[in-house]
C-alpha cells in the first residue's frame, strides 16, 4: 500500500462524523474526509493536527468524491454519516459518478430505517457493497468507543471488523464493566469490543431500532420516578438527584440513571433555580421508538412499556391543553401517607421491575422480529455490546447476557431463573408504588404497562376467550377449542331458531 494513500474514506464531518474519525484516526487508520460544507474538513483537520501527537498526517481533507476515491487505496472502504434517507442516497449516486468499483464497500452508520438498508443494498448490487453498521453513544460514544450493530455482506463484514472492533468501546470481560479513556490519543485496545456482526442487511438497523425502544422506555420510567418523588415525597430535584445517585450504586446502576443525578442537580445560571423546573416539559423525539412500536404490532410482540413512552412523549407536546385540563378537571381527593423512606425503597424495587419488564419486551421483539425475516440474532452478544458505548448501558445487562448464555433457547427473559426471582423479591413494592401513585392521581403509566406486561405474561388464562366470542358473533371469524385438536377452527349460530337476530346500532 503506497504510504500517501488512505486507509478509509469518510463523508459527513457533523458532531457523529467528525467524532468518528478521531475515533479512527486515535485507532491507527490514516483517513481521507470529506463534506459538502468545506469549513467542517478545515475544521477537524485543525482539530486532528492539535490532538496529533505523531508526525504523520492523519486526517486528509478532500473537495469532492472523486478526489476523496483517489486518495484511497483500493478497493475502497468509505463510511457515510449522513442524515437517514434521501442524503444517503444522494451521497451513493455521487459515489457511482465519481467511479467507484462492484468490490468497494460503502458503510452507512446513520439512523436509518432497517428496511431502508434491506433496499439499499438490492438497489446497488453490481455497483458497490453496501453495508450498514448502526452506532449508539451519541457525541461521546463515537468519539471514544461506541456500541456498534454492524449488518450486511459476511465478505464484506471480514474486512470492516478489524475497523470496527478497534474503534468500538471496550468491556471487561470478567466484570462486563466498561473499560474508559475518554483522552483523545489513548485508545482503550483492552477489553472485549461492543462490536458484533448482526446478520444479513437490515438486521443491525432493526437491533440498534429496538435499542432505542427500550431507552425510550428506560426514560420514561426514570421519569416517572423523578416525578413520584416531587409529587409524593415533596422531593427538591437536588434531593431526587441525591438519591439517584444513591440507586445508581446498586441495582439500577446505568449510563441513564448517570445522568439523569446530574441533570436534576444543575443549577440555572440565569435563575438560580433548579434547570430542570427552567426546561419545558415537552418532549421531542427523532422516530425510532415509533418504528419499534410499529415493529411491534406488525409482527404481533407486546410491547407496551416502550409504545407507551412513545405516547407520553406524544401527550407532553400537547402543552396548551395539558394547562387547560389541569383547571377543568378535578383528581383524587385522596393524599399520600406513606413514610417517605419506605415509599423511596418501594420506588427503586418497582423501578428495577419495570426496567426489566422493558428489557424483556425489547429481547422479545427481537426473537419475533428474527423468526419472520429469517434472522439468527445471538442475543448475549448483543446484550453484550449494549455494555458499554451505548445510551441503554447498565450493570444488569451483564445478567442477561448470562441468561442468554445459559439458555441458548430462552423465550423470554422473565423465565430466566435469576430474573424470575428478581420480580419475585420486589414485586410487592411495585405494587404498592403504583397503586400509590394511582391513588394520587400521578400518572405512572410505564410502570403500569410493565406491571401489566408481567401479570398478562404469568397469565395461563386470558379473556380473550370472549374476545374470540364476541368476534365469532359479529364476524364468523370463528375460534378455536381448549377441548380440540389445536389450529382447528370453530364458529357458532349465535341466534337461535324462532328468536330475532340481535341488531346492534351503529
Amino acid at each position: 500500500m503506497s504510504e500517501n494513500l488512505c486507509d478509509i474514506g469518510f463523508i459527513g464531518l457533523g458532531v457523529m462524523g467528525k467524532n468518528l474519525v478521531l475515533n479512527l484516526a486515535d485507532n491507527g487508520f490514516k483517513i481521507a474526509c470529506f463534506d459538502l460544507d468545506q469549513t467542517k474538513v478545515d475544521a477537524i483537520i485543525e482539530t486532528d493536527q492539535e490532538e496529533n501527537k505523531t508526525d504523520k498526517a492523519r486526517v486528509v481533507g478532500c473537495r469532492s468524491y472523486t478526489e476523496l476515491l483517489s486518495k484511497l487505496a483500493a478497493p475502497h472502504l468509505l463510511i457515510l454519516s449522513v442524515p437517514a434517507g434521501e442524503p444517503v442516497d444522494h451521497v451513493c449516486h455521487h459515489l457511482i459518478d465519481a467511479g467507484i468499483q462492484a468490490d468497494d464497500i460503502v458503510i452507512d452508520t446513520g439512523n436509518s430505517l432497517w428496511t431502508d438498508s434491506v433496499a439499499r443494498e438490492e438497489k446497488y448490487k453490481g455497483k458497490f457493497i453496501f453495508f450498514s453498521t448502526a452506532v449508539s453513544g451519541g457525541e461521546v460514544g463515537a468519539r471514544f468507543g461506541p456500541s456498534l450493530m454492524p449488518s450486511g455482506d459476511p465478505y464484506a463484514w471480514t474486512r470492516i471488523e478489524p475497523v470496527l472492533t478497534a474503534i468500538a468501546a471496550k468491556v471487561d470481560p470478567d466484570t462486563g464493566k466498561p473499560l474508559v479513556s475518554n483522552i483523545p490519543g489513548q485508545p482503550v485496545t483492552r477489553g472485549e469490543p461492543c462490536a458484533t456482526y448482526i446478520g444479513p442487511i437490515g438486521a443491525g438497523h432493526y437491533v440498534k431500532m429496538v435499542h432505542n425502544g427500550i431507552e425510550y422506555a428506560d426514560m420514561q420510567l426514570i421519569c416517572e420516578a423523578y416525578d413520584l418523588l416531587r409529587k409524593l415525597c415533596g422531593y427538591t430535584p437536588q434531593q431526587i438527584s441525591e438519591v439517584f445517585k444513591r440507586w445508581n450504586e446498586g441495582l439500577l446502576n446505568s449510563y441513564l440513571m448517570e445522568i439523569s443525578a446530574e441533570v436534576l442537580a444543575k443549577v440555572d445560571d440565569e435563575t438560580g433555580e433548579p434547570l430542570v423546573d427552567m426546561i419545558m416539559d415537552k418532549a421531542g423525539q427523532k422516530g425510532t421508538g415509533l418504528w419499534t412500536a410499529v415493529s411491534a404490532l406488525q409482527v404481533g410482540s407486546p410491547t407496551q412499556t416502550i409504545a407507551h413512552a412513545v405516547f407520553a412523549r406524544s401527550i407532553s407536546s400537547l402543552k396548551a391543553e395539558r394547562q387547560q385540563a389541569a383547571e377543568a378537571l378535578s383528581g383524587p381527593s385522596s393524599q399520600n401517607d406513606a413514610d417517605n423512606a419506605e415509599l423511596i425503597d418501594a420506588l427503586e424495587q418497582a423501578l428495577y421491575c419495570s426496567k426489566i419488564c422493558a428489557y424483556a419486551q425489547g429481547f422479545q421483539l427481537m426473537d419475533m422480529a428474527a423468526k419472520e425475516h429469517g434472522w439468527q440474532l445471538e442475543f448475549a452478544e448483543i446484550a453484550k455490546i449494549w455494555r458499554a458505548g451505548c445510551i441503554i448501558r447498565a450493570g444488569f445487562l451483564q445478567s442477561i447476557a448470562n441468561a442468554y448464555i445459559s439458555n441458548e433457547d430462552l423465550i423470554n427473559l422473565l423465565l430466566d431463573p435469576f430474573f424470575a426471582e428478581q420480580i419475585s423479591n420486589n414485586q410487592d413494592a411495585w405494587r404498592k408504588t403504583i397503586a400509590s401513585a394511582t391513588l394520587a392521581g400521578v400518572p405512572c403509566g410505564s410502570m403500569s404497562s410493565a406491571l401489566n406486561y408481567y401479570d398478562s405474561y404469568r397469565s395461563a388464562v386470558l379473556p380473550a376467550n370472549l374476545l374470540q366470542g364476541q368476534r365469532d358473533y359479529f364476524g364468523a371469524h370463528t375460534y378455536e377449542r381448549v377441548d380440540k385438536q389445536a389450529g382447528r377452527k370453530y364458529h357458532t349460530e349465535w341466534a337461535k331458531p324462532g328468536q330475532p337476530e340481535v341488531k346492534i346500532k351503529r
